[in-house]
């Protein structure tokens, strides 16, 4: 008779795991033909495109869960000691998938709100500034909606256990004392968010400007609630809280507009020809792709030890233009210096003393010592 019952019960276990075998194996199938169905209506209809790519997974995972379930239900008993937990599990699976589901859903709204307010490629330009900060908004609002889904979906997840529904009850019953608590301990995360928010919505910084911070020339890449990512010339990163950039001064190159002036400085000689300078400052602008046309300029700013130091002033549309306009026009001067006066490029002068000095009379009488130069 045991044996019977063993064999009786082995039966029904197998038939209740091909039944669920078979309802997630249906689920998925279901899965994939509507993604089919999508993916054919997708080619006239951008927001149907993304929504398929991005909620595929999860709504599988939600029929499989509810397939499992339905299998489960019509196979097991509710006499069976087993049936409670499990039951308990599905509701917690289920809750995960839901939670994966929304946050794919914030997603989809993210991708949509910058397909159409921000469009393309990103350049740095002052034409895609203001979609440059809509960028940046967006992202932030959909990493914090992220968050809150989170957070509510483990919350959820929590209170199907009893325990924690009388704990949440008591946690109600003294929400000053956890209130203050929780905003001790949390006092710098909190700073780190309310941060990242501020930045975001105040416009000092977006996604793609320019700053120089820490002595270092870089490109804002990337903007959360608790840190930005600025990627720096020569491809490192630098992470840096978000409370930095509303307690530290920093440089924006490309808060308003991307137009900038560069200087390029040349030491010379006093018999350098400046006009002539001028000229081929003037000649190799207008021949240069890189210079935008708005301000150029050559003047004498210091006369000391010997040397004339000759600053030149040029613009460009964005910082990068400037870079290489600065190093051509440097190259380029001093190539021309070198080739036409090559007199003007810096000397050190050295002047003979007196002929009667380098004998030893210095004319003064004989009682005077000889100058240490001529020694």
């Amino acid at each position: 008779m045991p044996d019977e019952l063993d064999r009786g019960s082995a039966i029904h276990l197998a038939a209740t795991a091909a039944w669920l075998a078979g309802a997630v194996a249906g689920a998925w199938a279901l899965g994939w033909a509507l993604y089919w169905l999508l993916q054919r209506v997708s080619r006239r209809s951008g927001l149907v495109t993304d929504f398929a790519a991005l909620t595929r997974m999860p709504v599988r995972v939600i029929l499989m869960v509810i397939a499992a379930r339905i299998a489960f239900e019509a196979t097991v008993p509710a006499s069976v000691p087993a049936r409670g937990w499990i039951d308990h599990l599905f509701r917690i699976l289920m809750i995960a998938a839901m939670t994966w589901l929304f946050a794919a859903l914030t997603l989809l709204a993210e991708r949509r709100a910058i397909a159409r307010f921000v469009g393309g490629g990103l350049q740095v330009s002052d034409a895609d500034r203001l979609q440059r900060r809509v960028k940046t908004q967006i992202t932030t609002l959909r990493r914090l909606a992220v968050a809150v889904v989170v957070v509510l979906g483990a919350a959820a997840a929590l209170m199907t256990f009893p325990s924690f529904t009388q704990i949440g009850t008591t946690m109600f019953a003294s929400a000053g004392i956890l209130s203050v608590v929780a905003g001790l301990a949390a006092q710098t995360s909190l700073g780190s968010v309310f941060a990242g928010m501020q930045i975001s919505f105040s416009d000092a910084v977006r996604v793609g400007d320019v700053v120089v911070l820490e002595g270092e020339w870089g490109r804002i890449e990337e903007i959360t609630l608790t840190y930005v990512v600025v990627q720096i010339w020569d491809e490192r990163r630098m992470i840096l809280p978000t409370t930095y950039f509303t307690k530290t001064p920093f440089e924006n190159w490309t808060r308003r507009t991307t137009e900038l002036l560069g200087t390029v400085q040349l030491d010379v000689d006093l018999t350098a020809p400046v006009d002539a300078m001028r000229a081929e400052l003037n000649r190799l602008l207008a021949a240069s792709d890189l210079w935008d046309g708005r301000s150029s300029g050559l003047v004498v700013t210091d006369a000391v030890d010997g040397y004339l130091r000759v600053r030149i002033t040029v613009s460009a549309a964005d910082s990068g233009a400037l870079f290489n306009l600065r190093c051509a026009v440097r190259e380029g001067m001093v190539e021309w210096l070198q080739r036409t006066y090559p007199e003007a490029l810096p000397r050190w002068r050295v002047e003979q003393p007196p002929a009667s000095v380098r004998n030893g009379d210095s004319g003064l009488g004989s009682d005077t010592k000889t100058p240490a130069y001529a020694q």
